[in-house]
């Protein structure tokens, strides 16, 4: 099988990574890619929204299987054009995809098919988000409708917060992602929880879970980010979980995207709220997430290649999915400004010294130049350890970030210390 990963993140460094390791793959490319995918594989020079030029490399390449990594590239609908060239895609088409690119497509699918989540006022103007303030006494969370990079969600108890937000936001600093809608959403109380599944446009089948860490600063601290750490698997719930989120949430949602024609191929990602009365959806991710991935992937035993081209393919074995009993810790080391700016950095090491076994590292957004790495984007590297626990895991993980933080200590790097810690 030759496979194409599209995007340049760290997700994609750990695809790339899992894939290029599956007995079925003879050869791995990215697209862009960055420095690590280039450990893998070919990295081509193409945008990941950029359907065009990816539908023609692909069969002048002869890929198999393309795995679409950025929720840009499946707004772009880069899906639907290399099906049109007949490649095999582990990714939703564009149509399908709404209910991650758009907050409200998400939020109306699930109040008509009765998927359990939060209550919410659509406003298009400052003074309808204002006058739906008032709706909500105990806090909001305000959400951006398109996509936004995981900055689009601003969560406040305060109204006077919420207003200065909302000012801003239909202001100077305008709404994150563009457009006039948003979402006032009632905030919610309880545990925060990532739940996946695969899809292949007829069934759903359970594909692992972790708990992400948005806030920038410890203690859940400062502004969201797209994520600065996760652990899988999540301790201390239920053991009837997985079976209650299918049967209250993944079901509904199968049958609802059924009920309306679409066909969704690809995985699913449920942002959850675990709440006093059970499982509450935030939002709906329609693509591994990012640091998720990087937690999830090393604990998929057998040839994962194989199992993402019987999704695309719409027949996925519902045995086919096995994780190692082993628990992942992942940490993002990013630039000191992130995430209110990203600040290139240049001459990073290529070969990076992370201090300890079962520990391995994802590159963010960069470009292998000669020995060195450039870097473009805020989240630099993820530090992944493995270990029988996630204490344990957890205390290879920060062995690793130690390390790379005493390499790299001349480029103002940051991280969470307290990621995994409850």
């Amino acid at each position: 099988m030759r496979a194409l990963i599209i995007g340049g993140g760290a997700r994609e460094d750990a695809l790339s990574w899992r894939i290029a390791a599956s007995p079925s793959c003879e050869a791995v490319s990215s697209a862009p890619g960055n420095a690590g995918t280039a450990e893998h594989g070919e990295n081509w020079p193409i945008a990941a929204t950029d359907g065009v030029q990816l539908a023609r490399r692909c069969t002048a390449e002869r890929i198999d299987l393309a795995v679409l990594g950025p929720e840009t590239a499946i707004a772009a609908g880069v899906g639907d054009r290399l099906r049109e060239a007949g490649v095999a895609v582990f990714g939703p088409n564009r149509s399908a995809g709404r209910l991650e690119s758009s907050k409200i497509f998400a939020k109306r699918f699930m109040q008509r098919h009765g998927v359990p989540t939060a209550r919410a006022t659509i406003a298009h103007s400052l003074d309808g988000a204002l006058r739906a303030l008032e709706d909500h006494a105990d806090g909001v969370a305000i959400k951006a409708d398109g996509l936004a990079a995981g900055k689009g969600v601003v969560v406040v108890r305060d109204r006077e917060l919420a207003t200065a937000t909302l000012t801003q936001w239909y202001g100077p600093a305008h709404i994150p992602g563009g457009g006039s809608d948003i979402l006032i959403e009632e905030r919610l109380e309880g545990r925060e929880i990532s739940l996946f599944a695969l899809s292949d446009g007829e069934r759903l089948i359970p594909f692992g879970a972790a708990c992400d860490y948005k806030r920038a600063g410890d203690g859940d601290s400062g502004p969201n980010t797209g994520g600065m750490g996760a652990y899988s698997p999540p301790r201390g719930l239920p053991e009837n979980f997985e079976s209650l989120v299918f049967e209250r949430v993944l079901d509904p949602v199968q049958r609802g995207l059924s009920a309306e024609g679409e066909r969704y191929v690809g995985v699913l990602y449920c942002g959850l709220m675990w709440t006093r009365n059970g499982p509450l959806v935030i939002e709906f991710n329609a693509r591994f997430g990012d640091p998720e991935a990087q937690v999830l992937l090393p604990r998929i035993e057998g040839d994962f290649a194989q199992l993402l081209l019987s999704v695309a393919q719409g027949r996925v074995d519902p045995e086919a999915v096995t994780f190692s009993s082993e628990a992942c810790v992942g940490v993002v080391l990013a630039t000191s400004g992130y995430p209110s700016s990203a600040t290139p950095l240049h001459g990073l090491p290529r070969r990076l010294d992370i201090g300890g076994e079962r520990c391995r590292v994802f590159w963010g957004s960069s470009s292998p130049n000669g020995e060195a790495v450039d870097v473009s984007g805020g989240r630099v590297l993820t530090v992944v350890g493995s270990d029988v626990d996630v204490e344990r895991a957890r205390l290879r993980t920060y062995e690793g970030v130690h390390a790379l933080a005493a390499q790299l200590s001349g480029y103002d790097l940051t991280y969470r210390t307290d990621i995994a810690v409850t």
